[in-house]
């Protein structure tokens, strides 16, 4: 009696255990980059950025310092001020980046196909490339 009452402490202990960690996750880079995306905030999207990032939006291609492309993404989020963004594909490539492709919509009219590359570079995660694309 006394063995199984323990048998069943320890099993309802890792299942409480279990569940607490399927109820709180770890953070998810991807999360953020998507809700900074929405909200427009050029500011929280570039706490992502690495020393340097691939970074495309009509009128301007290239590889670019973080400096250079948080001024970039602000001035295309002035221009174009995000009403919605909702990520439609996800995955993660065989080398272990992390994609997102999404929709953009900053008007009735007008939409971007959004695509962000997340890598992880000595345990922290960044957004290796960024592009909009308008459709």
């Amino acid at each position: 009696m006394k063995i199984s009452s323990i048998i069943v402490c320890i099993i309802i202990s890792l299942g409480l255990h279990t569940s607490s960690l399927c109820v709180n996750p770890p953070d998810d880079i991807t999360d953020n980059v998507a809700a900074a995306i929405r909200s427009g905030n050029s500011e929280k999207l570039s706490n992502y950025f690495g020393s340097t990032i691939d970074l495309s939006v009509p009128g301007n291609e290239g590889t670019y310092s973080k400096a250079q492309a948080k001024q970039i993404i602000k001035n295309f989020f002035e221009n174009n001020p995000p009403k919605s963004f909702t990520i439609k594909n996800q995955g993660t490539s065989k080398a272990g980046a992390k994609f997102s492709i999404g929709i953009l919509n900053v008007s009735k009219n007008t939409s971007f196909r959004t695509y962000f590359l997340i890598k992880e570079i000595s345990g922290k995660s960044y957004i290796q490339q960024l592009i909009f694309e308008k459709q």
